[in-house]
């Protein structure tokens, strides 16, 4: 518990240093595409998880919601047409140093935590991505048990989509009950 705390006070003192490697507009896009790419690995990107891609991208970016819809449209458009992770990665080593790439490496970490299991797809993924950002294996281990120990810890806090879907379906199958009706 007191762990992770740490490592979200660690977070946001780094935020402003690493706030300005992200203003370049083609590294933000190389890191949205990596993030679609890893989010889509499995299949096509379910509504939850898109919303945890908008969440990780406005915090890490600090942007507005339309700048970061526009982010993920154009995310989608590049990661459409690009052959391999190389285009991204490249571009990314040109603008970020160490800590930065590090922390691309834990926000694909973020995105499939968020669906639950970890499948071999999505970790092979972030494997060859790291790998190509210069990160060690010790460094994309280390982000992916964070990660995961920050998951575990907001999982029992934090309701799904799924409970909110459930609660709102009941209640206007509550509010839509006839009097005198056994629904």
């Amino acid at each position: 518990m007191f762990g992770s705390l740490k490592a979200l006070i660690s977070n946001l003192v780094e935020y402003p240093r690493l706030q300005n490697q992200f203003d370049n507009m083609d590294c933000r896009l190389a890191t949205a595409a990596l993030l679609v790419r890893v989010a889509t690995v499995r299949s096509e990107m379910s509504e939850a998880r898109r919303g945890k891609l908008h969440a990780v991208l406005k915090s890490s970016f600090g942007l507005d919601d339309l700048t970061t819809v526009q982010l993920i449209e154009d995310a989608f458009a590049a990661d459409r047409i690009a052959i391999d992770l190389y285009h991204f990665t490249r571009q990314l080593n040109d603008d970020l140093d160490d800590e930065g790439r590090c922390r691309i490496v834990g926000m694909m970490w973020e995105i499939i935590y968020f669906g639950g299991n970890v499948n071999e797809f999505e970790a092979n993924i972030i494997w060859r991505a790291a790998d190509l950002l210069g990160v060690s294996s010790r460094q994309r281990i280390e982000l992916r048990r964070r990660v995961a120990a920050n998951t575990a810890t907001l999982a029992p806090v934090l309701p799904t989509l799924q409970d909110r879907r459930r609660g709102r379906d009941s209640l206007v199958g509550d509010l839509g009950a006839q009097p005198g009706s056994t629904e």
